[in-house]
């Protein structure tokens, strides 16, 4: 059976079905194929389920260690894990079907199904029409279309000689699935992933090493950043091993533990734990979908696009983790929407990939945008910053968690602001103020005059501002 659409969209995760909600909204009759569910990784199994479970960690980690400190007798205080879980997936549920909701809304047809790209064929004269493999066992769909948009996504990496099973050696999907908590884990990889859960599972009582060939964890982020978060890890007990070859091949397991070696200088040394996360990163999702059919050029895995996310073909663009670069659920999100405008013929500026906010969802938390200062500094830019720490801020005091800082990188010559950098308490809900002064191109002294309510942990940003100077009020 065949149909015929304006747009048709070949995943249905967030830069997927944002891109088919926005088409909808400008009259391009539209339709989503979509092996698994509506929004895809980030809602199933990454920033929604894991933003769940490190919010009952942290509920678990306030009730046992500082309830007390707030005149708060919570008496012997247990884990309910399973509850946890539970929560975690009412949330996703509700999400899901409030993306099903909106389809239906839109009036956005939704292929439940593999769907492949064919080549130029008695259905169209150019590649790109859509055959998908129908999970109800029906015959394969078949959708025309003048426009389509691929929008795969990512799985995660893994590293050779690693035997992912998803009960012993995990990648983040198997970590959200556990039923039980582990006693230990090794986590290799100290990037932003494997830092969440390292934070996550501390909390929850889990004894924890991480393990990183690199010797910064959080390594695109600014240092003074990533070796405060480091300090407060290793202050609750993780054990970090920074700029370590790790040796797959010496991985061993056993009935309740797995074991695995890795060498630091001339020292080799191993680690044994109950289970072991793999966190190295996401690799995209190309294979199988068809694009042999086409001219789309492809590099490393990942579908290579013009500036307008079209690709060889002219027709098909693609966007989010297939394409590489900031693998990010609101980066997806407005690639997709600036493709479905260009499809319309509406101009959209560009998306500046350095005014994208960059959060990690650990304790502390951490938040970005714009160059770091060690960035800046290479670019052979003279830069001045300004510094204020929680600590003198009155709400981070009242929330108790006062450490940390915001810091503002500014270029010398122009008084532009080059990059922000928070890390404490809440600070992912900060940073996208500081992601609009840039987008509008404020300098400090714009920033240190908007009138921020007090007491708040906005403050601190501005006070920041005012720091450039060395005239913060509060320190």
């Amino acid at each position: 059976m065949s149909n015929e659409y304006d747009l048709v969209i070949l995943g249905g995760g967030t830069g997927g079905y944002v891109a088919a909600i926005r088409a909808a909204q400008i009259g391009l009759k539209t339709a989503i194929v979509e092996k698994s569910k509506l929004g895809g990784t980030c809602l199933h199994n990454g920033c929604i389920p894991s933003k769940a479970m490190l919010k009952s960690a942290e509920v678990y980690r306030l009730a046992r260690e500082e309830a007390d400190e707030f005149g708060v007798k919570t008496g012997e205080v247990s884990l309910d894990f399973p509850q946890v879980q539970k929560r975690k997936n009412k949330i996703v549920d509700q999400l899901h079907a409030g993306i099903q909701s909106l389809m239906k809304k839109g009036k956005i047809d939704v292929f439940q199904g593999k769907g492949r790209i064919l080549g130029a064929s008695i259905f169209s004269p150019m590649p790109g029409t859509i055959s998908v493999e129908m999970d109800n066992g029906q015959e394969n769909e078949i959708l025309l279309l003048k426009n389509l948009i691929i929008a795969t996504g990512s799985k995660p990496k893994t590293l050779p000689g690693l035997d992912i099973d998803e009960q012993q050696v995990l990648t983040s999907d198997g970590a959200l699935a556990m039923k039980d908590l582990p006693a230990s884990i090794t986590i290799i990889g100290g990037g932003v992933i494997g830092i969440e859960w390292a934070s996550m599972l501390n909390d929850f009582g889990v004894k924890v090493t991480v393990l990183d060939r690199l010797k910064q964890i959080l390594a695109t982020e600014d240092r003074e950043v990533a070796l405060t978060v480091q300090k407060a890890l290793e202050k609750r007990g993780v054990t970090f091993a920074l700029g370590a070859d790790i040796k797959t091949d010496t991985l061993q397991k056993s009935t309740d533990s797995v074991t695995i070696s890795y060498k630091i200088g001339e020292d080799v040394q191993s680690v044994s734990s109950e289970k072991l996360l793999v966190s190295v990163g996401r690799s995209p999702v190309t294979d199988d979908i068809g694009l042999q059919n086409t001219d789309i050029k492809v590099e490393n895995g990942f579908i290579q696009t013009a500036k307008t996310y079209q690709t060889k073909d002219q027709h098909i663009y693609a966007i989010g983790d297939v394409i590489g670069g900031l693998q990010l659920a609101h980066v997806a999100e407005h690639e997709g929407l600036f493709a479905v405008d260009h499809i319309a013929g509406i101009t959209r500026d560009s998306i500046d990939y350095e005014l994208v906010p960059r959060c990690v969802y650990s304790f502390p938390e951490t938040a970005a945008v714009g160059l770091t200062e060690q960035q800046a500094k290479n670019s052979g830019l003279a830069v001045k910053i300004g510094k204020f720490p929680f600590k003198a801020n009155g709400k981070a005091l009242v929330n108790g968690h006062s450490d940390g800082f915001v810091k503002i990188i500014v270029d010398q010559q122009s008084n532009d602001i080059l990059g922000v950098h928070m890390v404490g308490p809440h600070v992912t809900d900060l940073i996208s103020e500081a992601g609009l002064a840039m987008v509008l191109n404020a300098i400090p002294w714009e920033v240190s005059t908007t009138i921020h309510p007090h007491p708040t942990l906005s403050e601190a940003f501005s006070e920041a501002a005012l720091a450039v100077e060395g005239l913060a009020i509060h320190m």
